[in-house]
This record gives structure tokens, sequence and C-alpha cells, in this order.
């Protein structure tokens, strides 16, 4: 597994995330995860609260890769991995407490990702370069 360090941490803690998932024939979707949370230092995850077409490809084997970017400093971040689906276990308890917290709707599953590669966006001669490999 590759390991987020601080900076990226705090990073994802005050930048909104994308995901990118694609169907059984190939036609990819992208949208924004306000959800999304660091939940140790080699996974990320986030509430699937609606249901729909991302949670549909997951549900199909798509891969699930997670973006995030702030644009005033031109920097961000790329993570590939293993995707699991969570949802009758500790991990989609607590965050069923977390939305109820929130007053939030209450998630369908929550995501969680394995990263397994990690990549710069900054914007410049390193964009897409691979910062850290599993």
């Amino acid at each position: 597994m590759a390991t987020l360090t601080a900076e990226m941490k705090e990073f994802l803690n005050k930048n909104l995330s994308w995901i990118v998932t694609s169907s059984k024939d190939g036609k990819l979707d992208i949208g924004p995860k306000m959800s999304m949370f660091v939940l140790d230092d080699n996974h990320l995850a986030y509430h699937e609260r609606t249901a729909g077409q991302h949670y549909r490809n997951l549900l199909d084997g798509s891969d699930l890769v997670i973006g995030c970017a702030n644009l005033e400093s031109k920097t961000g971040y790329r993570f590939r991995g293993n995707v699991k689906l969570h949802t009758d276990d500790a991990i989609y308890d607590e965050q069923v407490k977390v939305a109820e917290k929130n007053g939030t709707k209450k998630p369908a599953c929550i995501p969680v990702l394995e990263i397994t590669e990690i990549d710069d966006l900054t914007a410049g001669p390193k964009a897409g370069t691979v910062i850290a490999k599993d």
C-alpha cells in the first residue's frame, strides 16, 4: 500500500475531491464527493449517498480513481488502488453515526480505497508523476 503523508491528509481535508468510475461499456463518470475522508494512512473513503451511477459502476467492478486539487495553489493529488464496498460492518456502522450526527443522508455504502499509487497533480513538468507506489 502507498502511504499518505500528513501534508496529503491535510490537503484532502481542506479541498474537494472528485471520483471517476466507469460503466461496463467503458463510459466514464466523474463526480464531486464532499464526504471524502481519510480513514487511515493507507485508505480513503466516502459516503455513497445517492446510490447512483458511481455505485452501480463500483458494484459492477469498476476501478475507482480519486482526484483532489486546489485551484489557487495549482496543486493536487490523484489516488489509485483497490476498492471495497462496506455495507454491513463496523466501518459502515460508524459512518452511519457520522451521517446522523451531521444531519446528512444515510449512506448506501462506504467505498474504501486501499491506496496503491499516489500521483502528483501539481501544475508544471512534474504533473502526473508517481509520488508513491505499492
